[in-house]
């Protein structure tokens, strides 16, 4: 079963709507991918992929782009996209040329919940961990040793 499901960009917060399977869960929408994540395009199979990559403002199929109504003007009610059946337009027939440049046309990633091992992976940890020095600094830094008293 499928429904409707709405994310905002990370950069402008526009809003979209896609169409996705109810069993996919969410894990984070950012402005960067996750490392080790493998993303999809919003028009390819998604459901087999970590995440999807959406750019805002983009024409993809089955995605409607609008402004988000929290922090939108007059024009909250404006959608711009394409219909089911592909064709271009505008959803909102009051709808004018402003809306139509929905977007600002930066990436951003709808990230999903990904397990290894039974285990949630949490994409904060950093896969390997730097080290920064050899083991051999000294104990105590080098300079004068201060006044002496004889």
């Amino acid at each position: 079963m499928t429904f409707t499901v709405s994310y905002y960009c990370p950069h402008c917060e526009t809003m979209v709507d896609v169409d996705r399977d109810e069993y996919l869960a969410d894990k984070a929408v950012t402005p960067y991918p996750f490392e080790g994540w493998t993303y999809a395009a919003p028009d390819e199979d998604f459901e087999d992929a970590e995440g999807v990559r959406f750019v805002c403002g983009d024409d993809a199929p089955n995605l409607t782009w609008r402004a988000n109504p929290w922090t939108a003007g007059d024009d909250a009610a404006s959608t711009v996209g394409s219909d089911a059946d592909g064709e271009e337009g505008t959803a909102d027939a009051s709808a004018d040329a402003d809306t139509a440049a929905l977007g600002c046309g930066e990436p951003f990633y709808l990230s999903f919940v990904k397990f290894a091992d039974g285990e949630e992976l949490d994409p904060r940890q950093p896969s390997e961990y730097v080290h920064i020095g050899d083991g051999n600094s000294p104990a105590t830094p080098s300079g004068p040793r201060g006044p002496s008293f004889r």
